[in-house]
């Protein structure tokens, strides 16, 4: 049975998506030539090279690593070759996720070598890179891989608890492609050792979620898998079924790796059934897409079938070659069982010439061979059996669990009675007053709710008052009495004309943050006192930044900071433009306050489907975990000192996110300390159906 992988790119297992040359005797001989994935994939490497392109971006590596994979079946060694240099070009630019891939890839060269313990070695590094990447799907696809390996090299128990992992990393990412592939892995292995009840519960759960993804491939790899498992279950009606379903998409789509197995999967049917003519038709088509294949693992099953059908058909020399053939290509890349059906038709073919000696050879590898098998399958079913009784003491334990849940429920039910009981009691004995009782409770729940709104109201009314004086008397009593104080000098003549245009600088930098203050609590007042309607329309972005910047400019320009604008001008919105000036002015004042001298501050759009998203990035001081967790918090005004001792109210945020939220949009932050913060907000699209009401 094959093995189910994902490829790099997602959603592929093992199989070639484009049209290659097809050899059969079903078509004519001379097909005209058409360009494959690999044709393409190498002409743009060419073309990199004609045009003396820089080969160290990601562009050209993912190249390279969709090329080795595509070269696999066909050159593997170029799959090696195509790896290293990527790996090599990777680890120039610092492309982690090529290094994965890389890796990745030199894990399957080395598995398809049959030198599973460097393949586990380079798996196991891509592996460590998807981990500190946070790449939860690559490390999925990783997972898969190295519990294959371990199923090749006979650790089953290992390769159990990686699949293991793999459903429930797959379940967290919803990823139903890679439940069915290791759901069928798992599958795989019971059946691999003869245990078909579990087997085939597994197969039909993988046929459930294959029918929710509704892809045809997804499904004939599978009715492969199941056509192989039927037939070693002796119910050749189901595996002849499923085989001929799985061969009639295959040859549909040109999937031919998955082609040739299904080939080879119907010629071991009638191989079953004693047809060896048959078996021979089927293994013969499997064996010409072999030429154009690299898959050494099922070419030693295809071989030995062929063999075995032709000494059940007296073709002894024939059966020796290809039976020699199995047996030398098992040896090179330490397929055990390949080794003990090839060994044993050698030795049947042996004996049958008088070749006693050879044949004596032939049946001690055999013997050999077979005793490892044995062992590594009593192993096998140790670890399953293991495993499974480990389930069912989960599952007991669940059972108990269960059990204690429904008597403490019982409990409660029988506690649940015992009030009703007597509440009825209490029922009855008030039931001549219940009206009065009733129309009283009314009155008096209708009066206590008034009496609680109007105390909730003059409670936040009391709060908005305490916070207008508190800031009125603090941000701006202060400017303003120094602004008095300078004034009273210069008329009582203490101070020169000259020292008081000196201080006109400063004058006018505080009255800038007077009027820049005074404009946030007539907004923040309005909005707490229910006054602030919100009167969306179609709005241009680029037009509020834009004014923003001219307004803002000056201050920016005393800091040597760069205000740079990257809103497009089709970046059209739903909102009241009032607003979300609000929104972007403060933003705006707050990054060049916080930004130090020669700093810069960009203010930018990310269209999304229904929505854009603005914003307003800085390189400045940042903040630490404590202040982000109250920056947006309406109950207190939280104010910082800017880099240039710049004053602040401590409501600028929170009517930020006021506004934004009454334009049925999001605020959040992302920042860290010595690196900036990127503040960033979320306004509808202008769609059709805004215009038309406009």
């Amino acid at each position: 049975m094959l093995s189910k992988g994902l490829n790099r790119k997602g959603f592929l297992r093992f199989q070639l998506r484009f049209a290659l040359v097809l050899c059969f005797c079903f078509l004519v001989d001379d097909l005209s030539a058409q360009l494959s994935f690999r044709d393409s994939l190498q002409k743009e490497i060419s073309d990199y090279n004609n045009l003396n392109k820089s080969k160290e971006n990601t562009d050209y590596i993912d190249l390279l690593l969709d090329l080795g994979l595509e070269q696999r079946f066909y050159r593997l060694d170029s799959l090696k070759v195509l790896a290293n240099d990527a790996l090599v070009l990777s680890k120039k630019i610092n492309y982690s996720e090529g290094i994965a891939l890389a890796y990745s890839e030199l894990g399957t060269f080395y598995s398809d070598k049959g030198k599973y313990d460097e393949s586990l070695e380079n798996l196991k590094k891509a592996l460590e890179i998807s981990i500190e990447n946070k790449n939860d799907q690559l490390r999925l696809s990783i997972l898969n891989e190295i519990g294959g390996q371990y199923d090749y090299k006979g650790n089953y128990d290992l390769a159990l608890k990686e699949y293991l992992n793999c459903i429930e990393l797959a379940k967290k990412l919803e990823d139903k492609d890679m439940l069915s592939i290791v759901n069928e892995n798992i599958a795989n292995l019971y059946i691999s050792q003869k245990d078909f009840e579990h087997g085939m519960f597994y197969y039909e759960r993988v046929k459930k979620i294959n029918e929710e993804i509704g892809d045809p491939l997804f499904i004939a790899e599978t009715m492969s898998n199941m056509a192989s498992a039927y037939t070693d279950m002796g119910k050749l009606e189901h595996a002849i079924f499923n085989a001929n379903s799985a061969i009639k998409i295959f040859e549909k789509n040109k999937i031919l790796d998955w082609l040739a197995y299904a080939y080879q999967v119907k010629g071991k049917i009638y191989l079953k059934q004693n047809k060896n003519k048959w078996a021979l038709y089927w293994f013969r088509q499997a064996e010409l897409l072999h030429e154009n294949l690299e898959d050494q693992r099922e070419e030693i099953s295809l071989l030995t079938g062929i063999a075995e059908a032709n000494l059940n058909m007296g073709n002894d020399s024939v059966a020796n070659f290809y039976a020699q053939k199995a047996f030398k290509l098992s040896e090179k890349i330490d397929v055990i069982t390949g080794l003990k059906d090839a060994s044993k038709i050698l030795y049947t073919v042996n004996k049958n010439k008088g070749e006693f000696e050879i044949a004596l050879k032939y049946h001690e590898v055999f013997k050999e061979v077979s005793s490892k098998i044995i062992k590594k399958e009593g192993q096998k079913g140790l670890t399953m059996l293991k495993t499974k009784i480990e389930y069912e003491q989960q599952k007991l334990e669940l059972i108990q669990e269960n059990e204690k849940a429904l008597a403490k429920q019982k409990n409660y039910v029988y506690a649940i009675l015992f009030i009703l009981f007597i509440f009825l009691i209490i029922t009855l004995l008030i039931k001549k007053n219940a009206r009065i009782q009733k129309t009283l409770n009314k009155e008096l729940i209708s009066k206590q709710q008034d009496l609680e709104r109007k105390e909730k109201y003059l409670n936040e009314a009391n709060h908005t008052k305490n916070k207008l004086f508190s800031i009125i008397g603090h941000d701006l009593r202060g400017p303003i009495g120094a602004f008095q104080g300078l004034i009273k000098l210069f008329k009582e003549g203490e101070m020169s004309k000259e020292e008081f245009i000196g201080f006109v600088p400063k004058l006018k930098s505080d009255i800038d943050h007077i009027a820049f203050t005074l404009n946030n609590l007539l907004s923040w007042g309005q909005t707490q006192m229910n006054g602030s309607v919100t009167k969306p329309g179609i709005t241009s972005i680029e037009g509020i930044v834009n004014e923003n910047i001219a307004l803002l400019s000056e201050v920016a320009s005393n800091k040597s900071i760069k205000l740079i604008n990257r809103i497009e001008p089709n970046t059209i919105t739903w909102c009241d433009s009032d607003q979300i000036d609000i929104v972007i002015r403060n933003l705006v004042s707050n990054a060049l306050k916080f930004t130090p001298e020669n700093g810069m501050v960009t203010i930018g759009a990310v269209e999304k489907t229904k929505q854009w998203e603005i914003y307003v990035r800085d390189n400045g001081v940042g903040m630490n975990e404590e202040t982000l967790g109250k920056i947006f918090d309406q109950s207190g005004t939280h104010s910082t000192y800017g880099t240039n001792d710049e004053k602040g109210t401590g409501l600028g945020l929170a009517l930020c996110k006021e506004m934004v939220e009454k334009n049925h949009g999001i605020i959040w932050v992302d920042s860290s300390i010595n690196k900036g913060s990127s503040f960033y907000f979320t306004i509808p699209k202008a769609q059709k159906e805004y215009k038309k009401t406009a």
